[in-house]
């Protein structure tokens, strides 16, 4: 069956595999960095903590380094609303599992232009 198809069809399979096969390759991301250049650079943590059943604070802190010393800290606090909470299964060590309520967190997005 095989055989009696065109060669033209037979590349465009087999390079379509191997395009297939070639993206699924696990890279190494070159943007991720396990510590701050502190020659020169701005370094921005963002978290989230819950402040009640309604309402979250959201702490953006951004560190100025210069010549590998802190020259600035610059922090701000938010209000955001709450999403609310939600019930999952969680397991213990042993194995048990138990329905429990949890809330809700934020995804942060970050874009760096």
């Amino acid at each position: 069956m095989y055989l009696n198809m065109k060669p033209i069809i037979l590349v465009i399979i087999c390079s379509l595999i191997i395009l297939l096969i070639a993206s699924c390759k696990d890279e190494k991301n070159e943007d991720i960095t396990q510590e701050v250049n502190k020659n020169g650079a701005v370094e921005t943590a963002v978290e989230i903590k819950h402040l009640d059943s309604l309402n979250d604070v959201l702490i953006t802190t951004h560190k100025i380094w210069v010549k590998n010393i802190l020259t600035k800290e610059i922090s701000y606090k938010d209000t955001i609303a709450s999403l609310g909470k939600t019930s999952i299964d969680a397991e213990n060590k042993e194995g048990d599992t138990k329905k429990v309520t949890i809330n809700k967190e934020y995804e942060i997005f970050i874009t760096v232009k």
